[in-house]
């Protein structure tokens, strides 16, 4: 029998996921133009995404920038819109990332995050450090090419070990800077890690070529471009990686407390309610005791 999805958001009690952090994997899709959807639709998504976590008493970890018009504000943002001051939010910096401020930007963006959440700052063996210590006011020179990739991997291993679970939605297909796109090598080491993942797949970009990758979902409701410039052979690398594991002996899925139908469902809804209800309700079952 087709397993029935709430229509609208139920939320998990209040302290459900006390405890419980979550890794949160998203960046721009390419792909939201052709789906006849908008930046605003993919946030108000990640909005609901955040809010169900949040709301049951959950932590979220991102691993970003401090760009303005990013999804670290963006998250930011959203954790003045409830009342927890327990800092659920956790950012974590790649080594690079946070010293491309000056020390006064590193205090103004702690000082506007306040009791909603904490910075983590990594060195580039992703080792927690001060980031006062052994710097001038200025932002730093730009690192050279091979240690921001070694320390973006840095950054995510870290990560990996310090999260439950993780979530995946968009993701962009060029313009990133390491060894292999972000949310590929998220989920490769979420995966070896054995976290249950969940693959919001409807806005398109990464996340639905992951789906593709792990035999989810075929993905025939995202239409190939045939004029898209040949794919970075880091995304194909990647990607190959990811199809080898459910090809493993044993492989036990996503283990993120969906049936097969309802990770489909997950794959292909843009509807923010419905994403943030299946999140919560695999969240429920693999996280709440019964």
């Amino acid at each position: 029998m087709e397993s029935r999805i709430p229509q609208e958001v139920k939320l998990l009690p209040s302290n459900a996921l006390a405890n419980v952090r979550l890794g949160i994997s998203v960046s721009d899709s390419p792909d939201l133009a052709r789906l006849g959807l908008l930046e605003t639709h993919f946030r108000l998504a990640l909005g609901e995404i955040a809010r169900c976590v949040l709301v049951s008493g959950g932590q979220l970890a991102y691993g970003g920038h401090l760009r303005p018009d990013g999804y670290t504000t963006f998250l930011m943002q959203e954790l003045h819109r409830f009342s927890r001051r327990d800092r659920p939010l956790h950012i974590c910096l790649a080594w690079q990332e946070h010293r491309k401020l000056s020390l006064t930007a590193l205090k103004d963006q702690q000082k506007a995050l306040g009791l909603h959440g904490q910075f983590v700052f990594l060195n580039p063996e992703g080792e927690i450090i001060d980031p006062y210590l052994n710097r001038s006011e200025e932002p730093a020179s730009e690192p050279d090419a091979d240690l921001s990739r070694k320390s973006l991997t840095a950054m995510r291993r870290y990560m990996a070990k310090h999260t439950n679970g993780r979530i995946f939605i968009g993701g962009k297909r060029k313009g990133f800077q390491g060894n292999l796109p972000g949310l590929v090598e998220e989920s490769l080491l979420a995966l070896d890690a054995d976290q249950p993942i969940f693959l919001a797949g409807g806005f398109g970009g990464i996340t639905a070529d992951i789906i593709r990758a792990l035999d989810i979902d075929d993905g025939s409701w995202l239409i190939q471009r045939p004029d898209a410039a040949p794919p970075d052979k880091r995304l194909l690398k990647g990607l190959a990686m990811l199809a080898d594991i459910p090809k493993r002996k044993n492989w036990p899925g996503l283990q993120n407390g969906l049936t097969e139908e309802e990770n489909r469902k997950l794959a292909a809804s843009h509807r923010p309610s419905e994403i943030a209800a299946l999140i919560s309700l695999g969240l429920g079952r693999r996280f709440v005791a019964s």
